[in-house]
């Protein structure tokens, strides 16, 4: 819990540092440049904290930041001439138990089927199941009516059942 001395943004940043970082990964950001894109998405809450007038969505506004910042960090890849990677690498050392490697395992075959939805269903996947915010919060955050929110999550469902199944028909 942040200190009852701490600015307004030290107290923002204490409450949603760990969420942005997830939720940048969940979106495609790579984990070496989780950090920068990190740090972007604070800059933009730094410079306009201050102008924000309704503290009750800051949880949604952080969020929409982190989403235009994953977005904006995806199209620099193609510039940069990355290939973004349907699967992550594997981490260097080897986890100690079996739990670990399960949830890693879990954890990649998230990310390589969230890197197989379009950007708006995988964005509002993860704000809703990932980061279980409301629907309402989820549709302020991608700037879209409630009903397209909706729709974005229920073709996103869609889309990592018929992946799954087709990774289970090709393991079988």
């Amino acid at each position: 819990m942040p200190a009852a001395d701490a600015t307004p943004f030290e107290a923002v940043f204490d409450a949603y540092v760990h969420n942005v970082w997830r939720v940048l990964r969940r979106l495609g950001v790579q984990e070496d440049d989780i950090e920068d894109v990190t740090q972007e998405v604070f800059l933009v809450v730094h410079r306009r904290l201050a102008g924000l007038e309704n503290r009750a969505r800051l949880r949604t506004w952080v969020y929409g930041i982190s989403r235009r910042c994953a977005a904006a960090y995806r199209r620099r890849a193609h510039r940069r001439r990355e290939v973004p990677m349907a699967t992550p690498p594997e981490t260097r050392g080897s986890p100690s138990q079996e739990g670990d490697v399960d949830r890693r395992r879990a954890l990649a075959l998230l990310d390589a089927v969230l890197a197989e939805l379009p950007d708006a269903q995988r964005e509002t996947y993860v704000l809703f199941e990932v980061e279980e915010l409301p629907m309402t919060e989820v549709a302020a955050a991608m700037e879209c009516p409630l009903k397209t929110a909706y729709a974005r999550l229920y073709a996103a469902r869609k889309t990592i059942r018929a992946v799954l199944r087709a990774r289970d028909r090709s393991v079988a």
